[in-house]
């Protein structure tokens, strides 16, 4: 199971780091999300879920803490996300920017939660 772990975890950085990269890439002009973005935050949140499903399953430590404010991060901004993308040009620039700093927020913890 260790290699689905992997790819999991690759799928999940990627995932993240389109978001993070499509705000950044629009941060200059006050711009919609770029498209995509709702289905990258989608795939990072079913990714995570089965990363922790394959963990457990495994018998590895997880954090429980750290998962659960993980997941609540991630479910606000795929929300937000999908939000933003129904309201196409008609978003707030805010919620952009809520995006992408959540985003990078969940990145954060991940690395530095020990």
């Amino acid at each position: 199971m260790d290699w689905l772990l992997r790819i999991l975890l690759v799928i999940h950085l990627l995932s993240w780091a389109f978001v993070v990269g499509a705000w950044l890439s629009r941060l200059r002009a006050p711009v919609p999300i770029a498209k995509g973005v709702s289905h990258a935050a989608a795939t990072a949140l079913l990714t995570g879920l089965l990363m922790v499903g394959v963990r457990e399953m495994d018998d590895l430590e997880v954090n429980n803490a750290k998962i659960a404010v993980k997941l609540v991060v991630a479910i606000v901004v795929t929300v937000l996300a999908f939000v933003a993308q129904r309201r196409n040009d008609k978003a707030p620039v805010g919620m952009a920017h809520a995006i992408g700093g959540l985003a990078t927020v969940n990145v954060l913890i991940a690395v530095l939660w020990t």
